[in-house]
């Protein structure tokens, strides 16, 4: 089990790369680009974040 630094590191490690990911969406919906890819990315991304944040709160 991670402690809770290490979670809070790697939940803030997610939260940024979500962020980069959906600006490349953005980006990628604007030009008609391929977003199915990027979109699979964001979901897997908010499946990690809530586990993370559940982990977090049993250490509290």
């Amino acid at each position: 089990m991670q402690t809770k630094g290490e979670l809070e590191q790697k939940l803030d490690e997610l939260k940024s790369d979500y962020t980069r990911i959906q600006g490349d969406l953005d980006k990628l919906e604007f030009v008609k680009g391929r977003v199915s890819s990027a979109e699979a990315q964001l979901v897997r991304l908010e499946e990690e974040i809530a586990e993370i944040r559940k982990e977090l709160e049993q250490h509290n």
